[in-house]
């Protein structure tokens, strides 16, 4: 069950906040960088189905050490809440990896250094450099938890591998995830496992494709 388990960790990584740059038009006020960010949590309540834990070997240097750059149509900074909003055709990048939705708000501490939480809202959808793809209605990153969590008909899929479920909780310092079913639908996963020969064939693959790695405007959606 290791590939759910890489299904839904490998998210993180696109939703986890660095130095964003952001592009707007012009008339937009400038925010300040969103510093990087990094991992502690914990939590597990009645009626929660738990799915196998995420692998943090997902979160490697090279994705964290990396910039974020976020375009949209308009860009509004409140100093005194710390607040930095995002609207309009949102897309965050990270290393080939994106983020789009309508709506994406920055809290910032009171120095305005450092990210506490970020709220994602509207056709959130998540593409990995790796072609792993996740939607729901709202996505939010809790750095105090240390926990991203995909609310609103969350999926997960690769391929023909997917989990599904009303909220897909991430805990960034547990190595565990949890998805958990609505009143009206109970979580689904789904998982092919491959046998040698096709596991063979993918790793001679490989030799050959390892340093080529997709962006997500190659991925199927």
């Amino acid at each position: 069950m290791r590939g759910l388990a890489t299904l839904v960790g490998t998210l993180v990584i696109a939703t986890l906040p660095a130095a964003a740059t952001a592009q707007t038009p012009a008339k937009a006020a400038p925010a300040k960088p969103a510093p990087r960010v990094e991992a502690p949590a914990k939590s597990t309540a009645p009626g929660e189905t738990p799915a196998p834990a995420m692998s943090r070997k997902a979160q490697t240097k090279e994705d964290r050490g990396q910039p974020v750059t976020v375009d949209a149509d308009k860009m509004e900074r409140f100093g005194k809440e710390g607040l930095v909003v995002f609207t309009g055709n949102v897309v965050a990048r990270q290393n080939n990896s994106v983020q789009y939705a309508d709506r994406m708000e920055v809290y910032l501490d009171e120095r305005g250094d450092r990210i506490l939480r970020t709220v994602s809202t509207g056709a959130v959808r998540i593409i990995t450099r790796d072609c792993r793809t996740g939607t729901a209605r709202r996505a939010e990153y809790h750095d105090l938890e240390q926990r991203v969590v995909l609310l609103g008909n969350a999926r997960v899929w690769q391929e023909d591998n997917v989990v599904s479920g009303e909220t897909i909780t991430i805990f960034l310092s547990q190595d565990r995830s949890v998805v958990q079913g609505g009143r009206q639908e109970r979580v689904k996963a789904v998982f092919y496992q491959k046998d040698d020969k096709q596991k063979d064939d993918k790793a001679k693959d490989g030799e050959t494709t390892a340093a080529v790695r997709p962006a997500p405007a190659t991925c199927e959606n």
